[in-house]
């Protein structure tokens, strides 16, 4: 596959919360304006970004060579892969805005699944708390994604043992 259609693993989560907080702000510009318009221009991020990651979604990469390098916090390397999911299921929920409010007619529907896709996104930037990643945890758990998906994803001791390294490492 070329490089430019790979989604980045692992990924920066100071940029996937800053990425969320993006949809966050323009989801509620969106819902305060009835800006149909806008649901489309997030469906369309959201569908650059489960291709690519960042490489093809304006948004993607304002946030990782603009705002997250000029920012004082460490990159916090997570697993890609259930941010990839997560991302997929901002493709759904957009996309079925931007259809409900564009084709079916269905406003108060369109934005009732918008508001829900910006509370999601509000869960993970501003608590680290991203439902996505958490239902791709469960389908690892039942079965339903093979865990060769995301090794990474069942070696919580490895990435704990790291984390304490990389403290440790800038303490001293």
């Amino acid at each position: 596959m070329p490089e430019l259609f790979r989604f980045p693993n692992p990924v920066n989560e100071v940029a996937a919360r800053l990425v969320a907080a993006g949809v966050v702000l323009m989801s509620a510009a969106a819902l305060a304006l009835q800006a149909e318009w806008l649901v489309v221009v997030i469906a369309l991020g959201f569908i650059a970004r489960v291709a690519t990651g960042p490489t093809l979604s304006v948004l993607g990469q304002f946030v990782t060579r603009v705002l997250t390098p000029r920012l004082p916090f460490a990159a916090k390397p997570v697993p890609g892969p259930p941010k990839r999911f997560a991302q997929g299921i901002g493709v759904v929920f957009s996309v079925a805005s931007a259809l409900l409010l564009l084709v079916f007619d269905a406003d108060l529907a369109g934005w009732i699944v918008l508001a829900a896709l910006a509370v999601a996104a509000t869960l993970e930037s501003a608590f680290g708390f991203c439902l996505g990643c958490k239902m791709f945890a469960l389908l690892i758990r039942a079965g339903l994604i093979p865990d060769s998906v995301c090794e990474a994803c069942g070696d919580i001791s490895a990435r704990t043992e790291a984390a304490l390294r990389r403290k440790a490492a800038a303490s001293a």
